[in-house]
């Protein structure tokens, strides 16, 4: 018995891996002719989307896969494959900057401020790609970062209507680990899709890319969602949520309540009845004994 289940559960483990690694494959092979490896061959658009990412490791060290997508991003706009740079990424804490690290980073390497949009809540790869549809009103454009990112990215893109190509900039030697998460990751972005459906987190005002704008060298750039409106919208969920929390709370405490209140009422009533029909016994006349029949002694 033990050993069937012990089998069961290893046939159960192997089915799930092996239906993971088809799905991902299948990512792969979607997105194939989406894909760009040389700068030569890429499509001109007029926006390349750079997904962000650390630019330090927690050890210090500096992160390759962000020096590949700046690089990446700095060959397409130089090229002429791109007129603007959209720098997409995650600003949640005030210590941490995606956006404003790529920013100065591709400043210094000569790409004028003024072509350069900043995403401060591109939080997730979602995120980032509808955003630049729905926020920055942008319909056909070229993401920028590795090529197994690339394909996630633009599997993200074609499930939502969005027209859009990819720059698989290269990725480090040692990336089995990073890889082997991607797994997961296109596992949680097909939940995202097709079972919970969900939509970015934040969705500013509409900022059409060009827009009409002068942006001074030292200035920080104009995003659909300022670090400190993100810190108000995030006050506001986590407000939201405890709310909804105690509201849960109090409408179960009514709930049971209630029910409680019901029960007593049900019991009270039962009793009553029990009590009534016992009375209606009592108040009854009792039938007379019937009186023996005795013999007739003058009967012969």
């Amino acid at each position: 018995m033990i050993k069937r289940l012990i089998a069961g559960v290893f046939g159960i483990i192997i089915l799930m891996l092996a239906v993971a690694i088809g799905l991902d494959q299948w990512i792969s092979l979607r997105t194939q002719p989406y894909i760009y490896d040389e700068v030569q061959t890429l499509p001109h658009r007029q926006v390349g989307v750079v997904l962000g990412t650390s630019k330090y490791y927690r050890t210090g060290v500096i992160n390759q896969y962000y020096l590949y997508r700046i690089q990446g991003a700095i060959n397409a706009y130089n090229s002429g494959k791109v007129k603007y740079l959209l720098l997409s990424g995650d600003n949640a804490q005030q210590s941490y900057n995606e956006p404003s690290t790529m920013r100065r980073d591709l400043i210094a390497a000569g790409i004028p401020a003024s072509d350069i949009v900043l995403d401060y809540a591109g939080f997730r790869t979602l995120d980032s790609i509808v955003r630049t549809r729905k926020v920055f009103d942008t319909n056909d454009f070229i993401i920028i970062t590795q090529r197994f990112h690339c394909e996630r990215a633009l599997f993200i893109a074609l499930h939502m209507g969005i027209q859009a190509q990819c720059f698989a900039v290269p990725s480090p030697k040692n990336m089995l680990s990073v890889r082997s998460r991607e797994i997961f990751a296109r596992l949680g972005a097909l939940t995202d899709l097709y079972l919970l459906k969900r939509e970015p987190r934040f969705l500013g005002p509409l900022i059409p890319i060009p827009a009409i704008h002068n942006i001074p060298d030292d200035a920080q750039g104009y995003p659909a969602v300022t670090p400190e409106q993100l810190l108000a919208l995030q006050q506001q969920l986590e407000d939201e949520k405890k709310a909804a929390i105690a509201k849960a709370a109090a409408d179960k405490a009514a709930a049971d309540k209630a029910a409680e209140e019901q029960a007593a009422k049900l019991k009270a009533e039962q009793e009553a009845n029990e009590a009534a029909q016992a009375e209606t016994e009592d108040a009854a006349p009792q039938p007379e004994p019937a009186k023996p029949v005795g013999r007739n002694p003058f009967q012969q």
